[in-house]
């Protein structure tokens, strides 16, 4: 027996978190009766599990695409002010995969989408502290000072971030590393310090970079780049800063 969310995630319907969400919604049974209590128990082999009415049927195999995302998409599979989503943008594939995280509408670049629901959890689990980069262009120029409140952290509605690794690329231009997924953090943290962003993209997921991926495309991720991937979401942070300190040295 094991969690629904888990079963749900790994038939690749949605991550653990939007698993949930669904069965808050009401939208999944076990064997005729809807589910609303997350604790709930399935077992897969034998339950008659169902999202929206259709019966799950595990995973065929495992997708991992690489997408460059433009502005003006939403990362999620639906939207209902009928946005036009990330999924809009696939062809050709017949998977039901998902976004990991989320980039918002006015945010441009690397975005990874796949039915691993046990990666997908990794990666968006603040425990496990994946690195996202950022290359933000700013109003205004960030002096010394502003670039150390950033690298420091800034309390945000109440709550400080963590410490960021920030880095000017030149005047108004600034590359900004973040171990936390918090809604719209970046542009939040360059609220703060008085320089608003005015653009904005993401440039590397974890280990995952691709400079030649240009906006609106997307590819499979390689079985390499996979492997890179499932090491960093197995990586314990303590262990990650202890080899970085170690290349320091």
């Amino acid at each position: 027996m094991e969690r629904l969310q888990k079963i749900l995630s790994q038939a690749g319907i949605a991550s653990r978190r939007a698993s949930e969400k669904l069965m808050l919604e009401g939208r999944v049974s076990v064997n005729g009766r809807t589910v609303t209590e997350l604790g709930t128990k399935a077992d897969p082999a034998s339950d008659d599990i169902r999202v929206d009415g259709s019966r799950i049927r595990k995973a065929e195999r495992h997708v991992y695409l690489l997408m460059n995302k433009p502005r003006g998409y939403v990362t999620t599979r639906s939207d209902p002010h009928k946005r036009r989503t990330v999924l809009d943008l696939l062809k050709g594939v017949r998977e039901y995969i998902y976004p990991v995280g989320r980039l918002d509408y006015e945010t441009e670049g690397l975005l990874i989408l796949t039915n691993d629901g046990e990666l997908a959890a990794k990666l968006t689990h603040p425990r496990h502290e994946i690195a996202r980069v950022y290359e933000a262009r700013v109003l205004g120029d960030p002096d010394a000072h502003d670039l150390s409140r950033l690298s420091k952290g800034i309390t945000i509605e109440g709550r400080r971030t963590q410490p960021a690794e920030v880095v000017a690329l030149g005047p108004g231009h600034l590359r900004i590393t973040v171990r936390e997924g918090r809604n719209r953090q970046v542009r939040k943290m360059c609220d703060a310090i008085g320089h608003p962003v005015d653009e904005l993209r993401r440039v590397a997921i974890g280990p995952i970079r691709d400079p030649k991926l240009r906006s609106g495309q997307w590819r499979e991720l390689t079985p390499d780049e996979i492997k890179r991937l499932q090491r960093s979401a197995e990586t314990k942070p303590d262990q990650r800063r202890e080899r970085k300190d170690r290349r320091d040295d």
